[in-house]
């Protein structure tokens, strides 16, 4: 475990640990200072990244702790472009300086919106409260036409039951008629010239009329429009209970699917009308600006090292090698 934190520091700022042991207290110390620099850097915006991935993704605490993670190796990417960068050329370094304001911005945001959360809260409610009031005549009225329609129909039916109930109490009984025709068997003696006696016997058709009372078939009616009247009230008391809970209903609706841009603007309402809050504001720009930059800084006024001239001085002599074997192959 011997010299554990350089070795982490190569880790991180991408440093190869085994050069850097045969240098210099100089070289080692440049790697400690990026070391302390990326891991203030690291800690903060994995707080950032794991607070937008909870809050604003609503991620499980594993994905919040995988988004952090993700942050982190984000940055260190974009850190080792100007660690391991030569000293030649200040356009990556503008270029860096142009993210670290982004990031800077960014984290800001994230930042405040979590410290300022209560503040976003109550200027939510007053906000909803705007929307449900201009939401909220339309759906009440849409409900009371609603209302007024259901009411319609059960008076139509009460109406019709009441015809219904009347005609019975007249006629509770109907006549039914019933025909029937049979062939009944006449039978008739005869006497002929003999004096012998002979027997017919003819089928003469006749028609019986019976005529019964029975119950009033519309009676089997009246269940059906109880039953119908019933729903119907059933419906408009849900409707009525509807729309007493209408305004939270409303709120309900209007809160839902609220995400990052609509608490930005929030945000940005508050940053607005509060200086106090824009000072905060100000600060932790500044503050994550001056981190990102941080490196950056080290990095334009970092001298050569014994490192940095180790790593050219292998580079010259790889150079030296591919000339010598270019000049060693036969030409063809």
């Amino acid at each position: 475990m011997k010299n554990w934190w350089i070795k982490s520091g190569c880790f991180l700022t991408g440093y190869k640990y085994e050069i850097l042991a045969g240098c210099s207290e100089i070289a080692q110390r440049a790697v400690k200072r990026y070391t302390s620099a990326l891991l203030i850097i690291c800690v903060l915006w994995a707080f950032i990244g794991y607070c937008f991935v909870s809050k604003y993704l609503k991620g499980e605490w594993y994905i919040s702790i995988f988004g952090a993670i993700l942050f982190i190796l984000i940055i260190l990417q974009v850190e080792r472009q100007i660690i391991l960068a030569d000293a030649k050329g200040k356009a990556k370094y503008w270029i860096r300086g142009l993210i670290a304001v982004i990031m800077a911005i960014i984290g800001s945001i994230v930042i405040d919106q979590i410290i300022f959360q209560q503040d976003i809260a109550h200027k939510q409610k007053l906000e909803l409260n705007t929307e449900v009031d201009v939401v909220l005549p339309a759906k009440q009225a849409e409900l009371r036409r609603q209302t007024t329609e259901i009411d319609s129909s059960i008076s139509k039916k009460e109406a019709e039951r009441a015809v219904l109930l009347d005609e019975l109490s007249k006629h509770p009984t109907i006549q039914m008629v019933t025909k029937e025709k049979n062939n009944v068997p006449i039978t008739s003696t005869t006497i002929d010239s003999n004096k012998l006696s002979k027997t017919n016997t003819v089928l003469v058709k006749t028609r019986a009329v019976t005529v019964t009372s029975v119950p009033n078939p519309k009676m089997s009616i009246v269940p059906s429009l109880d039953q119908q009247i019933k729903e119907l009230r059933t419906i408009k008391t849900d409707q009525e209970n509807r729309l007493i809970k209408l305004r939270n209903e409303v709120e309900q609706d209007v809160k839902a699917d609220k995400g990052f841009l609509y608490e930005l603007q929030l945000m940005y309402r508050i940053l607005h009308d509060s200086g106090p809050a824009l000072f905060v504001w100000a600060l932790w720009f500044l503050l994550l600006l001056g981190i990102e930059i941080f490196i950056m800084v080290n990095k334009l006024s970092h001298l050569e090292t014994d490192y940095d001239v180790c790593i050219h001085h292998h580079m010259e002599l790889q150079k030296r090698k591919l000339k010598l074997l270019a000049m060693q192959v036969p030409e063809v």
